[in-house]
């Protein structure tokens, strides 16, 4: 079984992704990839509340907790996926990223990507 170092590792060499951070539901950082020009735990800092709004939208529409949030900004796209009740990984993404290879991976691997952590 991979360990966690490898699948950031793994998940940062995709073309187009700039940056992966598996991180606490507290917002702190358990291990990450990013250029020097990112900071990952400023990063992780803000995902705290997008997990509370997600899982509090989850709940009004009877849809239950959050698991993928994709967040398209100007210059890029964040993917917020809630891997287990403590851990999230957070892909940061370029503009012209195809995603949806990732989101399947995402979507089909969790499970296996949760036990690592």
């Amino acid at each position: 079984m991979p360990s966690i170092r490898e699948l950031v590792a793994a998940i940062s060499q995709r073309d187009g992704v700039e940056a992966t951070i598996v991180l606490g539901r507290d917002g702190l950082v358990i291990d990450s990839v990013a250029p020097a020009t990112m900071d990952a735990e400023r990063l992780a800092a803000h995902i705290p509340s997008i997990l509370t709004g997600g899982d509090d939208l989850g709940a009004s529409a009877e849809r239950g907790p959050l698991q993928v949030a994709v967040i398209e900004h100007q210059g890029g796209i964040c993917v917020v996926c809630a891997l287990s009740p403590e851990a999230v990984l957070l892909v940061v993404a370029r503009a012209d990223a195809h995603i949806a290879s990732l989101l399947y991976e995402l979507r089909r691997n969790r499970e296996q990507m949760a036990a690592l952590v």
